[in-house]
């Protein structure tokens, strides 16, 4: 489980994996922002970023990270999979604040054909019926 300090992607995966929204929530500022470019509005707080995850979770046939960096203040994520047969890419920012809590989270997709699949199913997986 991450501990506040580097932020590995390993660590990443069990966080967003944690059981329930407290031990998920522990790991993240309070006013935690998340802005993605599958995203028409940011996501801000713990409770909505879980569901966010929760639903993309869903979405992807395979996902994987395939490189990461870390600073003193960020983690720099890249990944690969496919959604809906087709090949999907992007990165993941993680900022944390002074606490070593995530405070920003960044999530951009590629290519453009697929941030606009993705962003479709993804709003009607979180729109309310």
């Amino acid at each position: 489980m991450y501990n506040g300090s580097v932020l590995s992607s390993r660590d990443w995966i069990a966080l967003i994996n944690q059981p329930s929204l407290d031990s998920f929530a522990m790991g993240f500022s309070k006013d935690v922002a998340l802005e993605a470019s599958v995203l028409k509005t940011p996501i801000i707080g713990t409770q909505d970023i879980r569901r966010f995850f929760d639903a993309t979770r869903r979405m992807y046939e395979s996902i994987a990270f395939v490189h990461e960096a870390c600073t003193d203040s960020h983690t720099y994520l890249a990944w690969e999979g496919i959604y809906a047969g087709h090949p999907v890419a992007g990165v993941t920012v993680l900022g944390r604040n002074a606490s070593g809590v995530i405070s920003h989270i960044g999530l951009h997709h590629r290519p453009f054909a697929q941030v606009v699949a993705f962003s479709a199913g993804l709003e009607a997986i979180l729109s309310p019926s």
